[in-house]
């Protein structure tokens, strides 16, 4: 297994030379391969859409679908670049418009939890670190450690580029104790938008006219240590090209009821979602949990 790994590792970094509209070619013929070939997961992303859009005919659905697999493949792509892409090529395509509210934040000695969804190229959030000037402060993505060990590695490599720590989610307490003692700020991103395991699940609401249940991990962590959470809403300006804003859903989570940050997330990701569904991770088994089984 280490073989082929290392073997394909080499393929890849030798591929990621290769400028972005060059590797595209790549990426047009991974969609043909995945929409037509394999049709990966291609029942569950037609359902996914179908319920989340009952209003939509068809063809509507047939031409969402045709999008997303594109965008997919181009995701994957832009991720395998970002093995050699530089500081300047990063700040370029992926760009934070308000990043002078969080730096504010950090300025005065504050926390900030950024929570978002597989939307867009969430991959490209490891590049806040070069938007955030103050090195008092660590940049850090929340992640679920792959069964894979080897694709593991793959990724973490990824997602550590810049200076960007990465957190296992069991390890997110831990690591925000360890930067107040070492008196360091901590600034982390916190895709919030996977399925709940079912002994995890603590609320429900409606998300894209489904009963869903939702992970309230970004508001219990800000509940307790004072963190302010945004959103982050990721918008594609241009094939390669990202825009992220900064929506601040509660500088001060402690004072709102339980749940009503979260609500506030889900509203958020909903309506980026509807305002272009192709960029949202429809592979995805979203719904397999029933609130009637819990």
């Amino acid at each position: 297994m280490a073989f082929f790994y290392y073997i394909l590792y080499a393929f890849v970094w030798l591929l990621a030379w290769l400028p972005l509209p060059i590797l595209y070619v790549f990426s047009e013929i991974a969609f043909v391969l995945t929409f037509y070939v394999v049709r990966y997961r291609r029942k569950v992303v037609r359902l996914n859409l179908q319920n989340s859009f009952p209003e939509k005919s068809l063809s509507e659905i047939k031409r969402i679908e045709r999008r997303f697999y594109r965008h997919f493949c181009d995701v994957f792509i832009e991720s395998l670049k970002m093995l050699h892409i530089s500081e300047k090529e990063m700040q370029r395509r992926m760009n934070f418009p308000n990043i002078a509210e969080v730096i504010r934040i950090v300025d005065n000695g504050g926390n900030v939890i950024l929570m978002l969804g597989h939307y867009c190229n969430w991959e490209f959030m490891v590049s806040i670190r070069l938007f955030v000037p103050n090195r008092n402060v660590d940049g850090a993505g929340v992640y679920r450690r792959l069964k894979n060990p080897y694709m593991d590695k793959f990724f973490q490599k990824l997602r550590t580029r810049f200076g960007t720590l990465g957190i296992e989610k069991n390890d997110i307490f831990r690591e925000i104790i360890k930067h107040r003692k070492a008196n360091k700020q901590l600034t982390f991103a916190l895709i919030s938008d996977q399925t709940p395991s079912r002994n995890n699940i603590h609320y429900w609401t409606t998300f894209l006219n489904q009963d869903t249940p939702v992970l309230i991990g970004g508001e219990r962590i800000a509940r307790q240590t004072g963190y302010v959470l945004y959103y982050v809403d990721i918008v594609k300006k241009k094939r390669g090209t990202y825009e992220a804003n900064l929506i601040l859903i509660s500088d001060d989570v402690k004072s709102t009821p339980e749940f009503e940050c979260t609500e506030k997330f889900m509203r958020l990701l909903e309506n980026s979602i509807r305002r272009e569904p192709a960029y949202w991770l429809w592979t995805h088994k979203r719904w397999k949990h029933k609130r009637e089984a819990n």
